[in-house]
C-alpha cells in the first residue's frame, strides 16, 4: 500500500514542481555584439537586443558565495530555461524586467532533466554584470 501512495506521489510532486518553475520565468533577451567602424581606423563593438527567451534567475546565496562577494567576486546567479533552451558560456542578456545584464559562465549542455521527467528545466551559472563589455 505504500508504494503504490509514493509512486502517485512522485509525479504530482515534479507537477508542482514544474509549476513553480513556470511561475517564476520571466521575459529575457540576448545580447548581440557587432563590431562596426569607429571612424578612425579601429572599431568598437556595438550591442543589440536579439532572440528573446524566458528564465528563472535565482541569486546564490551559499556561504561560498558571499565569502566570494567580500573578496571582490561578482554577484553570482543561476539561470534555469526549459531544456529546448540552450545557453552557452559566455552569452550575454537582459532581464527585461529591471534592465540588468548576466554574462553566462557555465556550459548549458552540462546540468539539465532527463526527457524521461516531466520536470523540464537546464540550468548554467551567470554573474551579473554592471555594463556589456566594450
Amino acid at each position: 500500500m505504500a508504494e503504490c501512495f509514493c509512486q502517485s506521489l512522485k509525479p504530482m510532486e515534479e507537477s508542482n514542481m514544474s509549476s513553480l518553475l513556470d511561475e517564476a520565468m520571466e521575459p529575457c533577451v540576448f545580447m548581440n555584439k557587432a563590431k562596426t567602424n569607429d571612424g578612425y581606423g579601429g572599431y568598437i563593438n556595438v550591442w543589440s537586443e536579439g532572440a528573446g527567451f524566458d528564465c528563472a534567475i535565482t541569486f546564490d546565496t551559499s556561504i561560498e558565495a558571499r565569502v566570494g562577494e567580500k573578496q571582490g567576486v561578482t554577484s553570482r546567479y543561476t539561470v534555469t530555461t526549459s531544456r529546448s533552451m540552450t545557453l552557452e558560456r559566455n552569452d550575454y542578456f537582459k532581464r527585461l524586467r529591471d534592465g540588468k545584464y548576466f554574462h553566462v559562465t557555465s556550459d548549458g549542455d552540462d546540468s539539465y532533466t532527463p526527457p524521461s521527467t516531466t520536470l523540464d528545466m537546464r540550468q548554467v551559472e551567470a554573474e551579473e554584470i554592471v555594463s556589456l563589455p566594450s
